[in-house]
């Protein structure tokens, strides 16, 4: 699967134009995607020095890209009325509805093969029992 990952708010705190922390798990969540056979894009607003910078920061932690801010390493851009959208089979970004999960749970969805609805009704049910197993004691 072809996976474009944002890189602020996502890989590492919000704190553009200077790299954040990082967030608890995401390197080693993304570099488990890789070693599954996922191909990762890197998908971020960052270009120039500060691009750079990103790159550097996820390659100092053993975490490369198949391919940056485009759908194939070498797509080429020359096209009249090129769009910057990038085709993936999944995206990972802080800013989609409901914000980003826990780099555990996107693992989990994605080696099960679950979707957002799938989290949220074993979360619900989770909920539901929880709270018949607290009124029934």
């Amino acid at each position: 699967m072809r996976i474009a990952v944002d890189f602020d708010g996502t890989i590492v705190e919000h704190r553009y134009p200077q790299i954040g922390e990082e967030i608890p798990f995401a390197i080693d969540a993304l570099k488990a995607l890789q070693k599954d056979g996922h191909s990762l894009i890197l998908w971020t607003v960052r270009e120039g020095s500060s691009l750079d910078e990103a790159i550097s920061f996820c390659k100092e932690r053993g975490l490369f890209f198949w391919a940056i801010n485009e759908s194939y390493p070498g797509e080429r851009h020359e096209e009249k009325g090129y769009s910057r959208k990038i085709k993936a089979d999944m995206f990972i970004d802080d800013i989609n509805i409901g914000g980003l999960l826990d780099w555990g749970h996107i693992y989990r969805l994605i080696c099960e093969q679950k979707t957002l609805k799938d989290f949220f009704t074993l979360e619900t049910k989770k909920r539901k029992k929880r709270k018949f197993l607290w009124f029934n004691r």
